[in-house]
């Protein structure tokens, strides 16, 4: 009697530790699915477009720029098109060619987020930093406060985070570019039309590698190099978790790159599985990637990875560091691509 007293206790425990292992392990399977996309995916949304006598912060969340003065040249652009301009405390802090520490430059960009009467923000320039500051960077603090922020290169980083967390960006020239040329170049002018909701359709020629075809959905990308290093983390906009069951066009760009790093960020393009989602590829410019293993070009290199994508490709679209030839792209906004062998054409499609 006691034997059997026993087991039914022993049967007893381990029926109750079953249940309680399949209870545990029902709830972390629902919590790994509410973080999932399940194809009813809200578009990110865009902040709210500017109006003249709106204000732009100007920060240097990454680098600080090599000569100061294009800060002061910049705002004066911005203040012609008539916005009004306020600069980042540590805009032109220099710490080990960082803009501030990456505290500082995330107080920087939280004051800018926080005050309402702060519209955009312009970065002065790119370079290196936004992964260290982005840890500091609460994804909420984003949602929270939604507001355009304008940069391309390091700002990639930043750029992604904000879709991330439910926002359009601009990847668009910077300070730089509108002190260089006073903002009456085309690219500029594009950016200043943006700002304030009014989006071209863009026509631009077509290249020999180009794979026809016609696509829709979220446009998201930048500089390879930096979202390859913020992959798997919360600011990664070509997370698995972010893109299943969203329709994706991928930009790329790079600058001064060997082949070889271009290789091994492509291949990481595959193994992370976002080549497999992707509806279209937008290649910009590889500004300063000299042709090398036999190839002709970069352009012929990376169609040959391409290749058996069953997709449209154009090749040479106006996006890089050539700021002459990098007109500005919402990242996170439904667009139309549509690819032919003379011609591309790119529409951005807001609600």
């Amino acid at each position: 009697m006691k034997k059997f007293f026993l087991l039914t206790v022993i049967l007893s425990v381990a029926t109750m530790g079953m249940a309680q292992h399949r209870q545990h392990h029902n709830t972390r399977e629902h919590q790994q699915h509410q973080g999932k996309c399940c194809g009813k995916c809200e578009t990110p949304k865009a902040p709210q477009f500017l109006k003249k006598g709106d204000k732009i912060a100007i920060l240097s969340p990454s680098s600080v720029p090599t000569d100061l003065t294009i800060i002061d040249k910049g705002a004066a652009v911005l203040q012609g098109w008539g916005f009004q301009t306020v600069e980042g405390k540590y805009a032109r802090s220099n710490y080990h060619t960082y803009a501030g520490t990456p505290e500082q430059r995330c107080s920087d960009i939280m004051w800018a987020l926080r005050d309402p009467s702060i519209k955009a923000i312009m970065c002065s320039r790119g370079g290196y930093g936004s992964a260290n500051v982005l840890n500091l960077l609460p994804l909420d603090s984003l949602k929270k406060y939604p507001k355009w922020i304008v940069g391309y290169s390091d700002i990639t980083g930043y750029l992604s985070a904000e879709v991330r967390a439910g926002n359009m960006a601009i990847h668009g020239n910077m300070c730089g570019r509108l002190a260089a040329t006073g903002g009456t170049d085309q690219p500029s002018l594009y950016l200043r039309d943006m700002l304030m909701g009014k989006l071209p359709k863009y026509e631009v020629p077509g290249n020999e590698y180009n794979k026809p075809g016609k696509a829709s959905g979220i446009l998201i990308g930048g500089n390879m190099c930096v979202y390859g290093d913020i992959a798997d983390t919360p600011f990664d906009f070509l997370d698995r978790s972010f893109i299943d069951g969203r329709d994706i066009i991928l930009f790329i760009e790079e600058v001064e790159e060997p082949y070889s790093r271009i290789d091994r960020m492509f291949q990481h393009l595959i193994l992370r599985g976002a080549m497999d989602k992707i509806k279209a590829l937008v290649v910009g410019r590889f500004d300063g990637c000299p042709p090398s293993r036999d190839y002709k070009s970069v352009f012929e290199f990376i169609a040959e990875y391409a290749e058996p994508y069953n997709i449209p490709i154009c090749y040479d679209f106006p996006t890089g560091h050539d700021e002459s030839w990098n007109y500005p792209l919402i990242e996170g906004c439904l667009v139309t691509l549509d690819v032919a062998k003379d011609k591309v054409t790119l529409e951005f499609n807001l609600p």
